[in-house]
């Protein structure tokens, strides 16, 4: 069958785009990326090109640039060029050039995409097509395998991911050039191609020739294995996601697992990386992860975003939650607190209740006003802290409160508390402290109440 008929027909089996909708070719110049533009143009698409220029490679960058337009020019479609300084933006950011590139491309692409949708008077869907063919699939592939991502990555490339879709991913190299031959279709060719410091160029010149030497068919024996891996990632990933919901509870934006209930599933540990991975946690932390689970109350682990805490029975993935540090004073006249964990109303009043204690509750406070001393302060509590709990006379340390309360250790870093005259007198939205409640002599008391954000 020829490319073109092959083409078409592998964009309308996987649901890529429709006929009518609006294409942005990224085209770097190299044989991928003309033969799509080549096809594109004779499936009649409607479509423009986007070029970027990362000025890495002195005149060779210019070359491409000049190449890339001179194929709009020649075929009259809308040309996009971008010039970035790769090497600055890298440098700014501590990363790769590789890193730097790719982000400053997606970016810029992000950018043309959002504008076409917003002038788009005929509201067709507008999709950006990379020119990743079958080969770079085997090499992501192998490039997965040997990372340790896991069965998700031994899937390679997506056909379809969000507006970017990949219509060359089933031809090979050797289709793409035997296609450039024969109509005589020219292209430039990128030098870095040939260096092996990159990781792919090394997979694609050095180890899948030398695999090749042993197993002739690798190739095709790889593309085979991709179309199976697919099958069985969607398989495993409805396994996963059905055992999650069956181990795990949501509490706000934490999750709960319990860890007997966790240990007693088959392949636990694989079980809980697939959870893990989803919070910042790489598949090298999987062993530290599991020592947590016979770990002593309060250790924990962190990624970039998240940390998984041994708390009792449970293993709690909460948001890394940096405790602000700074004090919020409280003045006679306010009447409205905002802070980190919600906001707290103040109203004084007569006590009204000659007759009876006044009591409190968990999110209300009522403080006999004559014992205040202001400035208060709304503070995160501290280790060293105590109080007197309503009811008890004597004196607890916050620590042993929320232990014998039974509160979570990412229940707690969310604890503040108000004091007067250095004495805490409320733990804001759990308890007040014996010694500021309201008396039958009390003429007027202080109303407190929290709402949580």
């Amino acid at each position: 069958m020829p490319l073109l008929d092959t083409f078409i027909d592998f964009i309308k089996e996987n649901a890529l785009f429709k006929k009518d909708d609006y294409l942005i070719l990224a085209v770097s110049g190299g044989l991928d990326s003309v033969i799509l533009t080549h096809l594109c143009i004779q499936a009649k698409f409607d479509f423009e090109i986007a070029h970027c220029n990362f000025c890495l490679r002195g005149a060779e960058s210019d070359r491409d640039e000049d190449f890339v337009r001179a194929l709009a020019i020649e075929y009259q479609i809308p040309f996009n060029l971008k010039k970035f300084d790769t090497i600055r933006f890298a440098e700014e950011g501590k990363i790769s050039t590789q890193v730097a590139a790719r982000q400053l491309r997606y970016s810029w692409f992000d950018e043309l995409i959002a504008d076409r949708k917003k002038h788009n008077v005929s509201n067709a869907n507008v999709f950006l097509a990379t020119a990743h063919h079958a080969n770079d699939d085997i090499e992501t592939l192998l490039m997965n395998f040997f990372k340790g991502t896991g069965i998700k990555g031994l899937s390679g490339i997506p056909v379809k991911q969000g507006h970017i879709v990949r219509p060359l991913l089933f031809a090979t190299r050797e289709e793409l050039k035997l296609f450039a031959s024969i109509n005589t279709y020219s292209f430039v060719e990128d030098s870095s191609n040939t260096s092996d410091k990159y990781t792919r160029n090394y997979f694609r010149n050095q180890l899948i020739p030398g695999i090749r030497k042993v197993f002739p068919e690798v190739e095709n024996n790889l593309l085979k294995n991709l179309e199976r891996f697919e099958g069985i990632k969607e398989i495993y990933e409805e396994a996963i996601e059905a055992k999650r919901k069956k181990i795990a509870e949501i509490k706000g934006d934490e999750l709960h697992i319990p860890i007997l209930k966790l240990q007693k599933e088959v392949a636990y540990k694989t079980l809980l990386y697939e959870i893990i991975k989803d919070y910042g946690f790489t598949s090298g932390q999987l062993t530290e992860a599991l020592k947590l689970l016979s770990a002593e109350n309060g250790k924990y682990i962190t990624s970039i975003t998240h940390r998984i805490i041994r708390s009792r029975n449970w293993l709690i993935i909460a948001p890394l939650n940096f405790l602000n540090s700074a004090h919020i004073l409280i003045e006679r006249d306010d009447r409205k607190i905002l802070f980190k964990e919600g906001e707290v109303t103040l109203k004084v009043s007569k006590n009204i209740f000659k007759d009876q204690l006044f009591i409190s509750g968990k999110e209300t406070a009522n403080l006999d006003w004559a014992k205040l001393q202001f400035p208060l302060i709304l503070r995160p509590w501290k280790s060293g802290d105590y109080f007197y709990p309503f009811g008890m006379k004597h004196k607890k340390k916050l620590n042993k409160f929320f232990a014998d309360s039974k509160l979570s250790i990412t229940e707690r870093e969310k604890i503040w508390v108000i004091e007067s005259g250095k004495r805490i007198v409320w733990i804001v939205g759990v308890r007040i402290d014996d010694r500021f409640k309201i008396l039958p002599s009390t003429k007027e008391y202080l109303r407190l109440q929290f709402t949580e954000l």
